[in-house]
């Protein structure tokens, strides 16, 4: 039976398109965005997530896992030797206060429906509907596509949350079936593109012209970086980019930290970002303003 790596299902989000909506985030990404807030997000794996803050020092995971791969520190609380690991996820089964949780779980198409169907009342009340996220939802393959077409078929207001890092045709595919795309553009310049996420841009843009070309109506979204993708010359090449296709306005994303917590669990380091002054993001304001382009902060 064909199943996908899910991360998280979110009931009630606002932010992931119209109405209320309920998310569904597919692990696993091709990018790796230095400023990923969701770095739990980017392995198609599960992964063990360990919140220091949360252990109480109780012990059970020591005496649950099989590889000898948790340490007791010197505060009292339990560690774990990556050496060790295996991401089993043992002690997060065990674990009482939630400080060890496993991140990605494999799921059948009707398992995530199950979930998706609870709100449709909702849905149809303020015109929402589900919307799938990742990660990189389209990496999902198969299961992604299945899973589109079946919430489609059902009838639901369909919104994919995508980079574009995608085969063509299973993105063909994918403009097909939803109902909005929210498109991220990071970076105009394929060599830039490269050294911020890991991936230049040409497929990227082959496909974000793909969907501007079809019926699918799409909104483009873009993580705004301090000093990385905010220059005149990058904003320049969007403006002139979109505006082939009439598109002015750009929903930005203004860099955050709301993801440290996650890298700390997975013991990575933290990204080497930063946030926005006020009056900084003022003038980053007016500099989209100056090239045509309408930023929309969302």
């Amino acid at each position: 039976m064909l199943k996908g790596m899910v991360y998280n299902i979110q009931r009630m989000s606002v932010q992931d398109g119209p109405g209320l909506r309920t998310t569904v985030f597919l692990k696993g990404c091709p990018l790796r965005c230095l400023w990923c807030s969701n770095p739990e997000s980017q392995a198609f794996t599960p992964q063990l997530m360990y919140f220091e803050n949360l252990c109480t020092g109780c012990g059970a995971c020591e005496t649950a896992c099989p590889n000898g791969a948790v340490t007791r520190l010197r505060n009292g609380k339990f560690g774990r030797d990556p050496e060790q690991c295996t991401d089993c996820g043992a002690c997060a089964s065990v674990c009482p206060s939630g400080a060890r949780d496993m991140s990605g779980r494999p799921m059948t198409v009707e398992e995530v429906m199950q979930v998706v169907r609870k709100d449709g009342t909702f849905y149809l009340n303020s015109g929402g509907g589900v919307t799938f996220g990742g990660g990189e939802p389209t990496a999902g393959g198969d299961f992604f596509l299945s899973l589109l077409e079946q919430a489609h078929n059902e009838a639901y207001h369909c919104t994919v949350d995508t980079c574009g890092q995608c085969p063509e045709d299973r993105f063909r595919k994918t403009i097909e079936l939803a109902d909005l795309l929210l498109f991220d553009c990071k970076h105009m310049d394929p060599a830039r593109h490269r050294e911020l996420t890991g991936q230049d841009n040409t497929l990227i843009l082959k496909n974000l012209r793909n969907a501007l070309s079809s019926d699918t109506p799409v909104r483009i979204r873009m993580p705004l970086m301090p000093g990385l993708n905010d220059t005149e010359e990058n904003l320049a090449a969007m403006a002139d980019f979109l505006g082939g296709f009439g598109l002015r306005e750009v929903e930005v994303m203004p860099c955050h930290f709301f993801g440290r917590n996650k890298y700390l669990a997975l013991n990575r380091a933290l990204p080497l970002v930063r946030q926005y002054e006020p009056d900084e993001f003022k003038a980053i304001n007016e500099r989209f303003l100056r090239h045509g382009l309408r930023p929309v902060v969302v």
